[in-house]
């Protein structure tokens, strides 16, 4: 990891004057991914308004960004670290489940901020039109151990009995959605897995690749009748829909059912009330900003931001309070 003035704040190398206002890391994911864009654009916001010292962080995406949540925040040195993350992932931090059996993480919402939309990208010459034809192919499942993969296993799994990406995969990788989107585009690679806001900006610069080259991007589509589809919507009740990417966001032939879920922006439970407080109103007062920073935010509205309300998973008190007063929370 590059250690940032910000970091040094965090270890107390600097003078604690100028570390007074709580130290706030935001995870998010990697570059080429809508988090890293989005989670940057906040840390600005939150930063311009003063009401934390912010710094946005690439990583591994949503499980590492929840792992971070709860192991690395130290509330008495004044040290938070939120972030953004799936829903799914975030019921399973909250639960205990899988990676964090035994050790649950102490996650809140603070909002919700827009649709995931499930990618499994390919190109039309691949010859890949539903996932069992993915066996023997070149397949990427995005970053190892973390939600995307998760999915991709459940998915894959209840369309090939058996399954295992070491043998039903002619080579299995495990790369980040801007290193697959180049790997696809120089034919090192048949498809991949990816969930992101619309448009992700690997996948818009692929297609254009591909273009150039007389191919054309193909998603795989994922029906809500299919039994891949009603097995991971059963592993996740209440935070797993279906939606369609339109064919003019990547310039497909043919609109795309697939998976929607919808990110929260989370932090842990310790974090102050005033502060979570503090945070909230500084992004939804500057909505504007992040707009024009990320093209899916445009989702991320005071009416979406409590969209999980009545989730299993609580929103922070101080995000209530500011949704209050806003008349959202009712």
């Amino acid at each position: 990891m590059r250690w940032s003035l910000l970091a040094y704040l965090v270890l107390g190398v600097l003078s604690p004057v100028l570390a007074q206002k709580p130290q706030v890391l935001i995870g998010t994911g990697g570059v080429g991914g809508v988090y890293f864009y989005y989670g940057t654009a906040v840390a600005e916001i939150l930063n311009k308004a003063g009401v934390v010292q912010a710094q946005a962080m690439q990583s591994g995406g949503s499980i590492e960004n929840l792992m971070l949540l709860r192991d690395r925040t130290d509330a008495s040195r004044g040290v938070y670290y939120c972030g953004t993350a799936l829903p799914d992932a975030a019921l399973m931090a909250h639960q205990g489940e899988e990676r964090f059996q035994g050790k649950p993480a102490p996650v809140r919402i603070l909002f919700t901020m827009y649709p995931n939309y499930f990618h499994v990208v390919t190109t039309e010459g691949s010859g890949i039109r539903v996932l069992q034809d993915l066996k023997g192919k070149r397949v990427s499942t995005e970053v190892p151990g973390g939600i995307i993969e998760y999915e991709a296993r459940i998915l894959m799994s209840a369309a090939i009995p058996g399954f295992d990406p070491r043998v039903h995969f002619a080579k299995w990788e495990r790369t980040r959605v801007a290193e697959s989107a180049q790997m696809l585009s120089e034919g090192n690679l048949d498809a991949f897995f990816w969930s992101g806001g619309l448009p992700t900006g690997s996948i818009v610069e692929l297609a254009g690749s591909l273009s150039r080259k007389g191919k054309r991007l193909y998603l795989v589509p994922l029906p809500k009748e299919s039994t891949s589809v009603q097995v991971l919507m059963r592993r996740f009740p209440g935070v797993v829909d279906t939606g369609v990417i339109p064919k003019s966001v990547y310039n497909t032939r043919y609109d795309t059912p697939t998976l929607t879920f919808w990110n929260v922006f989370v932090c842990p439970a310790s974090l102050p009330e005033d502060v979570a407080y503090g945070m909230v109103k500084a992004v939804f007062e500057n909505l504007s900003a992040l707009h024009a920073a990320v093209a899916p935010a445009r989702d991320t509205t005071l009416e979406n931001a409590v969209r999980s309300r009545g989730g299993r998973i609580p929103y922070h008190e101080g995000a209530i309070r500011f949704f209050r007063e806003k008349g959202v929370w009712r």
